[in-house]
């Protein structure tokens, strides 16, 4: 077996990540208020898509336990049917992998990104991403993905030459 390259972790910005999906977050987004005045509204942040093959949204808890440093990638997923949006319940920053959609998997296209506590991303239907990486402790993710019939999760196991590890934070 090869030894992995480093795969350079990056902040998430919403420039740098829209070829992947959307980050999910307040900050430089337009709002206004609603329910006299109490409350402010970001609204549509991030498109929902789910309607392949009869889908239907579903609102999720994932629990993700930290990863061991350093992370070494094996392994990415994708969703052929539908979007994937992760927003951090916990208070805690996280790590986000993502190669670009296509098929078959081009590993070159992988990167890694730093996400705050207060931003979420919402993955375009195929877009090749790492399962969860939280970071430091158990963390707890809101997630809305696609539930109906229809194969909606591809794994791809990286062969030696494509696996990476994450560059120190």
């Amino acid at each position: 077996m090869t030894t992995p390259r480093l795969l350079a972790v990056e902040p998430l910005t919403r420039a740098a990540f829209l070829p992947f999906g959307e980050v999910i977050e307040t900050e430089g987004r337009a709002s206004y208020p609603i329910n006299g005045g109490t409350t402010d509204r970001f609204h549509d942040l991030a498109p929902v898509d789910v309607q392949a093959s009869s889908g239907h949204a579903l609102i999720n808890i994932f629990r993700a336990r930290p990863v061991v440093e350093p992370v070494t990638i094996r392994l990415l997923e994708r969703h052929p049917l539908g979007s994937q949006a992760f927003v951090p319940l916990s208070g805690r920053p996280y790590l986000v992998v993502v190669a670009a959609p296509g098929d078959p998997l081009d590993p070159q296209t992988m990167r890694a990104f730093l996400a705050s506590a207060r931003q979420g991303v919402s993955y375009s239907r195929g877009t090749w991403h790492h399962p969860l990486l939280a970071l430091d402790a158990e963390s707890d993710f809101l997630v809305i993905d696609r539930g109906g019939p229809g194969a909606n999760c591809d794994e791809v196991h990286l062969p030696d030459e494509a696996i990476r590890q994450l560059a120190p934070r």
